[in-house]
């Protein structure tokens, strides 16, 4: 009986700690499951109540006079598609005053066609906004407890253009004269109407002062407040000033013009039309017999899927086809750059990256990994690669990057993801999947693959990515590997060596210091630390 206790508590003394070892990662991290599909963004419930120019009540029975020289630079902020003839109407006035035309694209469009384009237009513009705003975009105003009211984030203008400045106020005790000072950099600051009993300084500059001895007559003045970049500049920002006699706050103003989307739409019909949604490519290297094998298997499934061919051998064959693209380059022009051709041929919404050796099956079903970025912001899909042996590769590891000062940053890589699908039990959000995968056209054309890396790289790419693309793997969607295993009798010809010399190197050291210096020069790392 004494033994049997030594034995129990043996097993309990070791299982016990390797049970909270496997656990506690687990039961530590804040989300399991999470719900990725396409949803209305989040808005606070602090934001700005009204228009700018709609009083509150508190306000109304303040009178104003519009000030036409600013209120005009408003109307300018939206466009109308219609055409300006010259003023003065005379012969050859044309080549002396330029007009301006006004050219109206729906007319491509049948009638009949237009509305049903129109709707798949915008539900594809709605998906493209929740995949490009974040909760950062959504105008909050900070309630007046400092006692200084104004836009703590979502306010921006256009460059060169003019916008009222939300959410301006003062909530202060009695004073005899009530005061706020605003001072700019990159615009000027005026007001699009004038509030009797306000007296206001510096219109027209880059710093307004405004008075009264009416709380409530200066609050609906700030309501009229505008700002007009005067420094031209795609994507910046400006810091503004907000000052009181006793308290001050800055906010800041983006400055950028509209992220013009780019949209990919199909034909409207029930289900997924691969053909028309997904393009495949692929990188070829003196392997023809592979690629003609993985050409052939796709054929078997998806006869009318565009495939694009990537091709640096020193002397190409023809691959001809229904569908099928082939691109020749100079000889051994490497890895990287066949990917950034290839994709750049790409026209339909989604690519299918595969290696020129894999081999498609039963299992290789596109239709789940479309339906996978149909439904959710992710930007791409990993699936898993079979081998010959029955084991499934999905490449699954995190990305991180942490600062280390003037040395530069240190840049983290380990096994693993960080959390399953919601809807999507097969799948989980990772940053790097395998070399099979599929995404969003152009986000993958907005990160690229760096030419210079030629014969190895992978993780490259997604570490391009970090920040950029959105990305997940889903062990339910496999393709083959074609089997690597060589009789011992059988000669390899002379193709086949050439092969073995660039993708295997008998020294690696060079590919290696490529890597580094890419590493250390281009993205800054000091060092990459594996787990």
């Amino acid at each position: 009986m004494r033994q049997f206790r030594k034995v129990l508590c043996c097993l309990l003394a070791v299982t016990v700690p390797l049970a909270l070892f496997f656990l506690c990662p687990w039961t530590l991290r804040p989300y399991h499951v999470v719900d990725v599909k396409y949803k209305p963004l989040a808005v606070p419930g602090n934001l700005l109540e009204h228009e700018p120019w709609a009083p509150s009540a508190k306000y109304e029975h303040i009178s104003f006079k519009v000030k036409g020289s600013v209120a005009g630079l408003l109307a300018r902020n939206e466009c109308r598609c219609e055409p300006e003839e010259p003023v003065v109407s005379l012969p050859f006035s044309g080549r002396l005053f330029r007009g301006v035309s006004a050219r109206h694209f729906t007319h491509v469009f049948n009638p009949e066609e237009l509305e049903a384009v129109k709707r798949r237009r915008q539900e594809e513009y709605q998906r493209f906004l929740q995949r490009s705003q974040s909760p950062a975009d959504v105008l909050i105003i900070a309630k007046p407890n400092a006692p200084l009211g104004y836009p703590t984030q979502g306010v921006e203008v256009r460059p060169l253009k003019t916008i009222v400045i939300p959410g301006l106020s003062l909530q202060t005790p009695f004073m005899e004269l009530y005061r706020v000072n605003l001072t700019a950099s990159l615009g000027c600051l005026d007001v699009a109407a004038e509030v009797a009993g306000v007296k206001v300084e510096g219109e027209g500059g880059t710093h307004l002062s405004l008075s009264s001895s009416q709380l409530d007559n200066l609050n609906r003045q700030l309501q009229f407040l505008t700002y007009t970049n005067t420094v031209f500049h795609p994507n910046t920002a400006d810091t503004v000033q907000f000052d009181s006699e006793e308290h001050s706050a800055s906010f800041t103003i983006k400055i950028r013009h509209v992220s013009v989307p780019k949209l990919y739409i199909s034909a409207e019909q029930s289900g997924y039309n691969i053909s028309a949604l997904v393009t495949i490519a692929t990188k070829t290297f003196l392997r023809y017999g592979k690629l003609r094998e993985m050409i052939d298997s796709v054929r078997k499934y998806y006869p009318e899927v565009t495939i694009i061919v990537a091709d640096d051998s020193d002397k190409p064959e023809r691959i001809q086809g229904a569908f099928i693209e082939h691109y020749i380059m100079p000889f051994g022009k490497g890895w990287f750059a066949g990917r950034n051709l290839a994709i750049s041929q790409v026209t339909t919404k989604y690519l299918l990256w595969v290696d020129d050796d894999f081999i498609f099956t039963t299992e290789t079903r596109i239709d789940k990994l479309v339906d996978i970025l149909e439904r959710t912001t992710l930007d791409l899909v990993g699936g898993a690669v079979r081998e010959k042996t029955g084991m499934t590769t999905t490449f699954r590891h995190q990305i991180s990057v942490e600062p280390g000062g003037e040395e530069g940053d240190c840049l983290h890589t380990w096994p693993g993801y960080y959390h399953t699908l919601e809807g999507f039990p097969h799948c989980v959000v990772t940053d790097g999947v395998v070399n099979f995968f599929l995404a969003r056209t152009d986000q993958v054309q907005r990160v690229g693959f760096d030419p210079r890396l030629t014969r190895v790289a992978h993780s490259e790419f997604f570490i391009d990515g970090l920040g950029v693309l959105h990305v997940a793997s889903c062990h339910h969607v496999t393709v083959d590997h074609a089997p690597k295993i060589k009789l011992p009798w059988s000669q390899p010809d002379q193709r086949e060596k050439t092969y073995n010399e660039f993708r295997y190197p008998k020294s690696s050291a060079a590919n290696v210091r490529l890597q580094h210096s890419l590493f250390y020069l281009k993205n800054r790392f000091q060092c990459m630390m594996k787990g």
